[in-house]
């Protein structure tokens, strides 16, 4: 049987039985689907930050929509200014954990992000982090109109998903494949660390969880045609692309620079034709 229920009560499983298990101090299963080589560090911090500049300053209630854990430090900055973060989730899990890192300044809500429970026009600010694409995209479309609804006039709410496909990285594709027969013949990874260990050992290589990922034009034609919405770029390459490309040898850092770089020069290009968009709704006054 399938159907939005369904949907949701696998998401919900996965991330309470899988995702959102410690394999380390602050290291949770879902974060292998992320590069977490010291060489991708500094890159990935400065992407993490960006959600942060579009964002009101100082409130009451910063709404986390899909917050999973708080799993990075970086997002422990978006609430810096607000007097409590209410983070909604399906998953218990998930919030138990939020609570052992905000404690008091969080408020904890099982929510779904399409259906959310609260009254229209209550939050300063909105965030939600790779959590839409986990919903059938009729329910996407929904979530971007619940999420716009509890806005405040003035404020705004950011959204960081992915695209189905991404124009940038399918450029890149041939190399990407070159580079990977290269590296499983010919490369030698470095040691990996306690927690990496941790995450190969503690379940047996989950394959995820359900997504369903947009278009630009979907996203344009079915949420910008009723709600004020730019797109600009959150971080332009995949996971892949950096597992693949990006090496210490191989000047690593200096080329995520240059494409961090790029991505500030034009960010709506990247954000239109990179992996990884970051939607900001704009609630006029």
């Amino acid at each position: 049987m399938s159907g939005p229920g369904s949907v949701k009560q696998q998401v919900q499983q996965f991330y309470d039985q899988v995702g959102w298990q410690q394999v380390a101090e602050g290291v949770y299963q879902n974060m292998r689907y992320e590069d977490l080589r010291p060489v991708s560090e500094e890159y990935r911090h400065r992407c993490h930050l960006r959600v942060g500049r579009y964002l009101v300053p100082q409130g009451r209630f910063l709404l986390d929509a899909g917050s999973g854990p708080v799993q990075y430090p970086e997002y422990l900055t978006y609430s810096h200014g607000y007097t409590y973060r209410v983070c909604a989730d399906l998953s218990l899990v998930a919030l138990k954990e939020a609570r052992a890192r905000l404690g008091s300044h969080g408020l904890y809500v099982v929510a779904d992000v399409a259906n959310l429970p609260f009254r229209s026009e209550v939050f300063e600010g909105a965030v939600s982090l790779h959590t839409f694409h986990h919903l059938p995209l009729e329910e996407q479309e929904q979530a971007y109109h619940e999420l716009y609804r509890v806005l405040k006039p003035g404020a705004t709410g950011v959204v960081v998903n992915g695209w189905t496909d991404s124009p940038l990285m399918r450029r890149f594709e041939p190399l990407l494949r070159l580079m990977e027969r290269i590296k499983a013949r010919w490369g030698r990874s470095p040691a990996p660390s306690h927690a990496q260990n941790n995450m190969k050992a503690a379940v047996p290589s989950p394959s995820g969880t359900f997504v369903e990922k947009m278009t630009p034009a979907w996203l344009k034609a079915r949420i910008g045609a009723h709600i004020p919405l730019e797109i600009r770029v959150w971080r332009s390459v995949s996971v892949r692309f950096l597992r693949a490309m990006i090496h210490e040898r191989l000047l690593g850092r200096v080329w995520l620079r240059l494409i961090f770089a790029l991505e500030e020069r034009f960010p709506h290009y990247f954000g239109e034709n990179g992996q990884y968009p970051m939607i900001i709704l704009r609630k006029p006054q």
